[in-house]
Protein backbone atom coordinates (compact mmCIF):
# COMPACT_ATOMS: atom_id res chain seq x y z
CA UNK A 1 0.00 0.00 0.00
CA UNK A 2 1.54 3.27 -1.08
CA UNK A 3 1.29 6.56 0.76
CA UNK A 4 0.35 9.63 -1.24
CA UNK A 5 1.79 12.90 -0.03
CA UNK A 6 -0.10 16.05 -1.00
CA UNK A 7 1.03 19.63 -0.83
CA UNK A 8 -1.21 22.61 -0.15
CA UNK A 9 -2.45 24.38 -3.26
CA UNK A 10 -0.46 27.36 -4.46
CA UNK A 11 -3.29 29.88 -4.01
CA UNK A 12 -3.49 29.05 -0.29
CA UNK A 13 0.24 29.62 0.04
CA UNK A 14 -0.11 32.90 -1.80
CA UNK A 15 -2.90 34.01 0.52
CA UNK A 16 -0.82 33.05 3.54
CA UNK A 17 2.15 35.05 2.29
CA UNK A 18 -0.05 38.04 1.55
CA UNK A 19 -1.65 37.86 4.99
CA UNK A 20 1.78 37.76 6.61
CA UNK A 21 2.95 40.84 4.70
CA UNK A 22 -0.31 42.67 5.49
CA UNK A 23 0.12 41.91 9.20
CA UNK A 24 3.68 43.21 9.24
CA UNK A 25 2.84 46.48 7.52
CA UNK A 26 -0.35 46.98 9.51
CA UNK A 27 1.90 46.94 12.56
CA UNK A 28 4.00 49.58 10.81
CA UNK A 29 0.94 51.84 10.45
CA UNK A 30 0.06 51.33 14.12
CA UNK A 31 3.60 52.37 15.05
CA UNK A 32 3.07 55.60 13.09
CA UNK A 33 -0.09 56.27 15.06
CA UNK A 34 1.81 55.65 18.31
CA UNK A 35 4.60 58.01 17.26
CA UNK A 36 2.04 60.65 16.29
CA UNK A 37 0.24 60.37 19.64
CA UNK A 38 3.53 60.61 21.52
CA UNK A 39 4.62 63.67 19.53
CA UNK A 40 1.30 65.45 20.07
CA UNK A 41 1.32 64.56 23.78
CA UNK A 42 4.83 65.88 24.42
CA UNK A 43 4.19 69.07 22.46
CA UNK A 44 0.84 69.67 24.17
CA UNK A 45 2.50 69.36 27.59
CA UNK A 46 5.11 71.94 26.56
CA UNK A 47 2.50 74.27 25.04
CA UNK A 48 -1.20 73.74 25.72
CA UNK A 49 -2.19 75.91 22.73
CA UNK A 50 -0.91 73.19 20.40
CA UNK A 51 -4.17 71.26 20.77
CA UNK A 52 -6.42 74.30 20.57
CA UNK A 53 -9.21 74.27 18.00
CA UNK A 54 -7.30 76.57 15.66
CA UNK A 55 -4.08 74.59 16.11
CA UNK A 56 -5.71 71.29 15.15
CA UNK A 57 -7.47 72.98 12.21
CA UNK A 58 -4.18 74.39 10.92
CA UNK A 59 -2.52 70.96 11.10
CA UNK A 60 -5.39 69.35 9.18
CA UNK A 61 -5.33 72.07 6.51
CA UNK A 62 -1.55 71.90 6.14
CA UNK A 63 -1.68 68.10 5.87
CA UNK A 64 -4.50 67.91 3.33
CA UNK A 65 -2.66 68.80 0.13
CA UNK A 66 0.48 66.86 1.10
CA UNK A 67 -1.62 63.78 1.92
CA UNK A 68 -3.52 64.12 -1.36
CA UNK A 69 -0.25 64.11 -3.30
CA UNK A 70 0.99 61.19 -1.19
CA UNK A 71 -2.06 59.12 -2.21
CA UNK A 72 -1.21 59.59 -5.89
CA UNK A 73 2.49 59.05 -5.30
CA UNK A 74 1.73 55.78 -3.46
CA UNK A 75 0.23 54.24 -6.59
CA UNK A 76 3.39 55.10 -8.53
CA UNK A 77 5.81 53.87 -5.87
CA UNK A 78 3.86 50.62 -5.49
CA UNK A 79 4.73 49.86 -9.12
CA UNK A 80 8.44 50.34 -8.33
CA UNK A 81 8.57 53.82 -9.92
CA UNK A 82 8.66 57.42 -8.70
CA UNK A 83 7.15 60.78 -9.69
CA UNK A 84 9.33 63.79 -8.88
CA UNK A 85 7.23 66.22 -10.90
CA UNK A 86 4.23 66.51 -8.55
CA UNK A 87 5.44 69.71 -6.85
CA UNK A 88 5.95 71.42 -10.19
CA UNK A 89 2.52 70.29 -11.38
CA UNK A 90 0.92 71.81 -8.27
CA UNK A 91 2.68 75.12 -8.94
CA UNK A 92 1.74 75.15 -12.63
CA UNK A 93 -1.91 74.31 -11.98
CA UNK A 94 -2.21 76.78 -9.08
CA UNK A 95 -0.96 79.67 -11.20
CA UNK A 96 -2.77 78.66 -14.41
CA UNK A 97 -6.15 78.18 -12.76
CA UNK A 98 -5.67 81.37 -10.73
CA UNK A 99 -4.98 83.32 -13.91
CA UNK A 100 -8.00 81.64 -15.53
CA UNK A 101 -10.29 82.70 -12.66
CA UNK A 102 -8.91 86.21 -12.18
CA UNK A 103 -9.65 87.00 -15.82
CA UNK A 104 -13.36 86.25 -15.34
CA UNK A 105 -15.01 85.68 -11.94
CA UNK A 106 -18.11 84.24 -13.60
CA UNK A 107 -16.25 81.02 -14.40
CA UNK A 108 -17.49 78.31 -12.07
CA UNK A 109 -15.40 76.47 -9.51
CA UNK A 110 -16.30 73.14 -11.11
CA UNK A 111 -14.79 74.24 -14.42
CA UNK A 112 -11.62 75.31 -12.60
CA UNK A 113 -11.35 71.94 -10.84
CA UNK A 114 -11.82 70.12 -14.15
CA UNK A 115 -9.18 72.34 -15.79
CA UNK A 116 -6.69 71.68 -12.99
CA UNK A 117 -7.22 67.93 -13.06
CA UNK A 118 -6.91 67.93 -16.87
CA UNK A 119 -3.58 69.79 -16.77
CA UNK A 120 -2.26 67.46 -14.08
CA UNK A 121 -3.46 64.37 -15.97
CA UNK A 122 -1.73 65.63 -19.14
CA UNK A 123 1.55 65.92 -17.23
CA UNK A 124 1.01 62.45 -15.77
CA UNK A 125 0.25 61.08 -19.24
CA UNK A 126 3.60 62.35 -20.55
CA UNK A 127 5.44 60.81 -17.60
CA UNK A 128 3.56 57.53 -17.94
CA UNK A 129 4.15 57.18 -21.67
CA UNK A 130 7.87 57.83 -21.34
CA UNK A 131 8.27 55.43 -18.40
CA UNK A 132 5.94 52.60 -19.43
CA UNK A 133 6.10 52.53 -23.22
CA UNK A 134 9.44 54.20 -23.98
CA UNK A 135 11.06 52.44 -21.00
CA UNK A 136 13.01 55.47 -19.83
CA UNK A 137 13.93 55.26 -16.11
CA UNK A 138 11.30 56.98 -13.97
CA UNK A 139 13.87 59.00 -12.05
CA UNK A 140 15.25 60.51 -15.27
CA UNK A 141 11.84 61.18 -16.81
CA UNK A 142 10.21 62.84 -13.83
CA UNK A 143 13.32 64.84 -12.94
CA UNK A 144 13.32 66.15 -16.52
CA UNK A 145 9.62 66.99 -16.54
CA UNK A 146 10.05 68.68 -13.14
CA UNK A 147 12.34 71.27 -14.71
CA UNK A 148 10.31 71.52 -17.93
CA UNK A 149 7.09 72.21 -16.01
CA UNK A 150 8.86 74.73 -13.79
CA UNK A 151 10.16 76.50 -16.89
CA UNK A 152 6.66 76.65 -18.40
CA UNK A 153 5.31 78.01 -15.11
CA UNK A 154 7.91 80.77 -14.97
CA UNK A 155 7.27 81.62 -18.63
CA UNK A 156 3.53 81.97 -18.06
CA UNK A 157 3.99 83.98 -14.87
CA UNK A 158 6.49 86.55 -16.21
CA UNK A 159 7.10 87.70 -12.65
CA UNK A 160 3.39 88.15 -11.90
CA UNK A 161 1.51 86.74 -8.93
CA UNK A 162 -2.13 85.87 -8.31
CA UNK A 163 -3.64 87.65 -5.30
CA UNK A 164 -6.59 86.59 -3.17
CA UNK A 165 -8.50 89.77 -4.10
CA UNK A 166 -8.43 88.61 -7.74
CA UNK A 167 -10.25 85.36 -6.92
CA UNK A 168 -13.97 84.72 -6.37
CA UNK A 169 -15.06 84.24 -2.72
CA UNK A 170 -16.46 80.79 -3.51
CA UNK A 171 -13.01 79.38 -4.28
CA UNK A 172 -11.45 80.91 -1.17
CA UNK A 173 -14.28 79.46 0.90
CA UNK A 174 -13.43 76.02 -0.48
CA UNK A 175 -9.90 76.35 0.87
CA UNK A 176 -10.74 77.83 4.26
CA UNK A 177 -14.40 76.99 4.92
CA UNK A 178 -15.75 74.07 6.91
CA UNK A 179 -18.83 71.95 7.50
CA UNK A 180 -19.80 71.12 11.09
CA UNK A 181 -16.43 72.52 12.16
CA UNK A 182 -14.42 70.23 9.85
CA UNK A 183 -12.56 72.03 7.01
CA UNK A 184 -13.42 71.08 3.45
CA UNK A 185 -9.86 70.22 2.44
CA UNK A 186 -9.34 67.34 4.90
CA UNK A 187 -12.76 65.95 3.97
CA UNK A 188 -11.83 65.93 0.28
CA UNK A 189 -8.52 64.22 1.03
CA UNK A 190 -10.11 61.58 3.28
CA UNK A 191 -12.77 60.74 0.70
CA UNK A 192 -10.16 60.30 -2.05
CA UNK A 193 -7.92 58.27 0.28
CA UNK A 194 -10.77 55.92 1.23
CA UNK A 195 -11.83 55.47 -2.40
CA UNK A 196 -8.25 54.77 -3.50
CA UNK A 197 -7.60 52.39 -0.62
CA UNK A 198 -10.81 50.47 -1.36
CA UNK A 199 -9.90 50.21 -5.04
CA UNK A 200 -6.36 48.95 -4.44
CA UNK A 201 -7.48 46.26 -2.00
CA UNK A 202 -10.83 45.18 -3.47
CA UNK A 203 -10.42 45.17 -7.25
CA UNK A 204 -8.17 42.84 -9.27
CA UNK A 205 -6.82 45.77 -11.30
CA UNK A 206 -5.94 47.54 -8.04
CA UNK A 207 -4.11 44.51 -6.63
CA UNK A 208 -2.14 44.34 -9.87
CA UNK A 209 -0.26 47.47 -8.77
CA UNK A 210 1.19 45.43 -5.90
CA UNK A 211 1.99 42.51 -8.20
CA UNK A 212 3.90 44.78 -10.58
CA UNK A 213 5.92 46.28 -7.74
CA UNK A 214 6.73 42.88 -6.27
CA UNK A 215 8.06 41.54 -9.58
CA UNK A 216 7.42 43.25 -12.93
CA UNK A 217 8.69 40.20 -14.83
CA UNK A 218 6.42 37.78 -12.97
CA UNK A 219 3.48 40.15 -13.40
CA UNK A 220 4.09 40.26 -17.14
CA UNK A 221 4.25 36.46 -17.32
CA UNK A 222 0.99 36.29 -15.35
CA UNK A 223 -0.76 38.28 -18.07
CA UNK A 224 -0.98 41.59 -16.19
CA UNK A 225 -0.90 44.62 -18.54
CA UNK A 226 2.14 46.13 -16.82
CA UNK A 227 2.55 49.11 -19.15
CA UNK A 228 -1.08 50.15 -18.89
CA UNK A 229 -1.07 49.87 -15.12
CA UNK A 230 2.09 51.96 -14.81
CA UNK A 231 0.55 54.52 -17.17
CA UNK A 232 -2.60 54.55 -15.03
CA UNK A 233 -0.53 55.13 -11.88
CA UNK A 234 1.13 58.19 -13.43
CA UNK A 235 -2.22 59.47 -14.72
CA UNK A 236 -3.64 59.18 -11.22
CA UNK A 237 -0.64 60.89 -9.64
CA UNK A 238 -0.81 63.73 -12.17
CA UNK A 239 -4.57 64.16 -11.80
CA UNK A 240 -4.35 64.34 -8.00
CA UNK A 241 -1.44 66.79 -8.29
CA UNK A 242 -3.68 68.90 -10.55
CA UNK A 243 -6.45 68.79 -7.96
CA UNK A 244 -3.85 69.65 -5.34
CA UNK A 245 -2.91 72.73 -7.37
CA UNK A 246 -6.51 73.96 -7.35
CA UNK A 247 -6.76 73.34 -3.59
CA UNK A 248 -3.43 75.12 -3.08
CA UNK A 249 -4.89 78.17 -4.86
CA UNK A 250 -8.05 77.96 -2.73
CA UNK A 251 -6.06 77.53 0.48
CA UNK A 252 -3.50 80.32 0.11
CA UNK A 253 -5.06 82.70 -2.42
CA UNK A 254 -1.74 84.36 -3.24
CA UNK A 255 0.20 82.26 -5.75
CA UNK A 256 3.57 82.82 -7.45
CA UNK A 257 5.42 80.82 -10.09
CA UNK A 258 7.39 78.68 -7.64
CA UNK A 259 4.49 77.49 -5.48
CA UNK A 260 5.08 74.04 -3.94
CA UNK A 261 8.72 74.22 -5.02
CA UNK A 262 10.61 71.32 -3.42
CA UNK A 263 7.47 69.48 -2.35
CA UNK A 264 8.28 66.46 -4.51
CA UNK A 265 10.84 65.21 -1.98
CA UNK A 266 8.47 65.93 0.91
CA UNK A 267 5.78 63.86 -0.81
CA UNK A 268 8.18 60.95 -1.39
CA UNK A 269 9.27 61.18 2.26
CA UNK A 270 5.64 61.02 3.44
CA UNK A 271 5.01 57.95 1.29
CA UNK A 272 8.13 56.08 2.41
CA UNK A 273 7.76 57.04 6.08
CA UNK A 274 4.15 55.85 5.79
CA UNK A 275 5.28 52.33 4.94
CA UNK A 276 5.11 52.23 1.14
CA UNK A 277 8.37 50.49 0.27
CA UNK A 278 10.51 52.41 -2.22
CA UNK A 279 11.19 49.05 -3.92
CA UNK A 280 7.47 48.66 -4.62
CA UNK A 281 4.87 46.00 -3.95
CA UNK A 282 3.89 46.81 -0.36
CA UNK A 283 2.23 49.58 1.60
CA UNK A 284 -1.08 51.41 1.59
CA UNK A 285 -2.50 54.87 0.98
CA UNK A 286 -3.58 54.94 4.63
CA UNK A 287 0.02 54.64 5.75
CA UNK A 288 1.10 57.31 3.27
CA UNK A 289 -1.56 59.65 4.67
CA UNK A 290 -0.33 58.95 8.20
CA UNK A 291 3.21 59.71 7.02
CA UNK A 292 2.06 63.07 5.64
CA UNK A 293 0.26 63.84 8.92
CA UNK A 294 3.34 62.90 10.94
CA UNK A 295 5.69 65.12 8.90
CA UNK A 296 3.27 68.05 9.06
CA UNK A 297 2.80 67.62 12.81
CA UNK A 298 6.57 67.53 13.32
CA UNK A 299 6.87 70.84 11.46
CA UNK A 300 4.13 72.43 13.56
CA UNK A 301 5.58 71.02 16.79
CA UNK A 302 9.01 72.46 16.05
CA UNK A 303 7.46 75.89 15.51
CA UNK A 304 5.50 75.66 18.77
CA UNK A 305 8.60 74.51 20.66
CA UNK A 306 10.59 77.37 19.07
CA UNK A 307 13.09 75.04 17.49
CA UNK A 308 15.05 76.25 14.46
CA UNK A 309 12.93 75.34 11.39
CA UNK A 310 16.02 74.03 9.61
CA UNK A 311 15.84 71.05 11.96
CA UNK A 312 12.62 70.00 10.25
CA UNK A 313 14.58 68.99 7.16
CA UNK A 314 17.07 67.09 9.31
CA UNK A 315 14.25 65.24 11.11
CA UNK A 316 12.54 64.47 7.79
CA UNK A 317 15.77 63.09 6.37
CA UNK A 318 16.39 60.99 9.47
CA UNK A 319 12.86 59.57 9.32
CA UNK A 320 13.33 58.78 5.63
CA UNK A 321 16.55 56.86 6.30
CA UNK A 322 14.93 55.08 9.24
CA UNK A 323 11.89 54.11 7.16
CA UNK A 324 14.01 52.71 4.33
CA UNK A 325 16.12 50.74 6.81
CA UNK A 326 13.02 49.37 8.53
CA UNK A 327 11.52 48.40 5.16
CA UNK A 328 14.67 46.51 4.28
CA UNK A 329 14.81 44.68 7.62
CA UNK A 330 11.11 43.79 7.44
CA UNK A 331 11.44 42.56 3.86
CA UNK A 332 14.34 40.28 4.81
CA UNK A 333 12.49 38.90 7.84
CA UNK A 334 9.30 38.29 5.87
CA UNK A 335 11.27 36.50 3.15
CA UNK A 336 13.01 34.36 5.78
CA UNK A 337 9.70 33.45 7.44
CA UNK A 338 8.14 32.54 4.11
CA UNK A 339 11.10 30.30 3.22
CA UNK A 340 10.85 28.50 6.57
CA UNK A 341 7.11 28.03 6.12
CA UNK A 342 7.56 26.61 2.63
CA UNK A 343 10.27 24.21 3.85
CA UNK A 344 8.02 22.94 6.62
CA UNK A 345 5.18 22.33 4.19
CA UNK A 346 7.42 20.41 1.84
Amino acid sequence: MSTVTTTPPAPAAGRSARNLVDTVFRARELSLVAALVALVGVTAVANSNFLSGQGVKDILLNTSILALLAVGQSAVVMTRNIDLSVGSVVGLVAFTTGDFLSADHSRGIVSVVILGIAIGAACGLINGLLVSFCRVPALVVTLGTLYVIQGIDYYLAHGRQINAVDLPPGLLDLGNGSVLGVPYLPLITVLIMLAMGFYLRSYPSGREFYAIGSSPEAALLAGIPVRRRVLAAYLLSGALAGLGGVLWLARFGTVVADSANGWELLVVSAVVVGGVAITGGVGSVYGATLGALLLTTIGSALVVLRVNPFWQQAVTGALLLLAISVDRVLALRVARLLRRRNVRRV
